[in-house]
């Protein structure tokens, strides 16, 4: 396991985390709204054991860098993954997979760079599109967190965050380990980092409609944070798209069911 860095166009330094066998295929993943590479647990471990797995921390988030503008940019987020792919010498057959904003993120960057160096995609719990955009809506802990989740004050965004409850791990005592660090990272998220994301519209829709790379669509039925309408909505899209749809399951599949998240994303991957 490796941590490294590499400069975006726009001189934002992008930190990632590269584990598993240096011949296997490249799997880039990128995480949600006031999150970080770590995000993925041992989820990212299990992948690891037979794929490359690049661990992304976005613009703002984790260890890279957080300009003080930019964030409603697609060019900037797109530059960011087509500079890791760069740093990282992966010129065809990645699998780039988002979370939440992550979908989002590779969403532009597709917009940006086609999928020349795309072999497919995974959309986990995640929207293409944000703001005024079809498939854009956000779910009622997000509605209950927000404007709190962007106070300076600890206290307040503390409480804010609390409205997502088990959201992001799924019910059960054994999650609670899981939950707390969830919810460390997006608290060391800057707060003007978590408000930017949210101010800009992209409708990343023809570009769904144009790809020529299987796609992959994971989403629990009950997502509270991200709706499963925007999960539908890139399935409909998408020429050729495949959706598995978790009953009941809310917005962290890979941590609410670790094992089926990574047979379904291995599975996927060893179709392409």
């Amino acid at each position: 396991m490796a941590i490294r860095d590499t400069v975006s166009a726009d001189g934002t330094t992008i930190v990632y985390r590269v584990s598993g066998p240096e011949d296997g295929r490249a799997l880039v993943l990128l995480h949600g709204w006031s999150a970080d590479l770590r995000c993925w647990g041992a989820a990212a471990d299990e992948l690891a054991e037979r794929f490359r797995v690049i661990a992304v921390d976005l613009r703002g988030h984790g260890y890279s860098d957080a300009p003080q503008t930019g964030y409603d940019d697609p060019k900037n987020w797109a530059a960011d993954i087509a500079a890791v792919l760069a740093a990282e010498g992966v010129e065809s057959g990645a699998v780039l997979l988002g979370w939440s904003y992550g979908g989002i993120v590779l969403s532009d960057y597709l917009a940006a760079y086609g999928t020349g160096a795309i072999a497919g995609v995974v959309y986990t719990g995640s929207m293409a599109n944000i703001g005024r955009a079809p498939g854009a809506g956000i779910g009622s802990a997000m509605k209950s967190a927000v404007p709190g989740v962007f106070e300076e004050g600890a206290g307040r965004a503390v409480r804010a965050f609390g409205a997502f409850g088990n959201a992001n791990t799924g019910p059960g005592q054994d999650k609670g380990v899981d939950a707390q660090r969830l919810f460390g990272a997006s608290l060391a998220t800057p707060p003007r980092v978590r408000k930017a994301l949210f101010y800009r519209t992209v409708d990343n829709t023809e570009t769904l409609r144009t790809l020529d790379v299987p796609v992959l669509v994971l989403h629990g039925t009950s997502d509270p944070v991200v709706p499963i309408e925007n999960g539908r909505y890139i399935l409909d899209t998408v020429p050729g798209a495949r959706a598995s749809f978790w009953e009941d399951a809310q917005h962290g599949l890979f941590i609410e069911d670790r094992d089926r998240f990574v047979a379904e994303v291995g599975a996927f991957i060893d179709g392409l």
